[in-house]
């Protein structure tokens, strides 16, 4: 090989070694960005099953008193009945 090919191999690969320096430098720099992207959608993904967690613990809650109310319209009735039973000598 002759001395002016090599220096122009020489070129050419430094200049290879400068765009890949620079997209390297580009995607070291564009971690950060990413890494607290990924760290907020997290946040986001552990925030959902409280919330439904804790719409489900209401509606439980809405469903529980629902009922209680209407155990004790039953036990009330059902006291009514049984009064009337004794009174009417059955």
């Amino acid at each position: 090989m002759y001395e002016k090919d090599v220096k122009k191999i020489e070129e050419v690969f430094k200049h290879h070694i400068g765009i890949l320096s620079g997209v390297f430098i580009t995607s070291w720099a564009s971690l950060p960005g990413g890494h607290q992207m990924l760290s907020e959608k997290l946040d986001r993904v552990e925030s959902q099953p409280g919330e439904r967690m804790d719409r489900v613990e209401q509606r439980i809650s809405e469903v529980d008193t629902r009922l209680s109310k209407k155990i004790d319209a039953v036990a009330a009735d059902l006291g009514s009945h049984r009064a009337d039973f004794v009174l009417f000598g059955c």
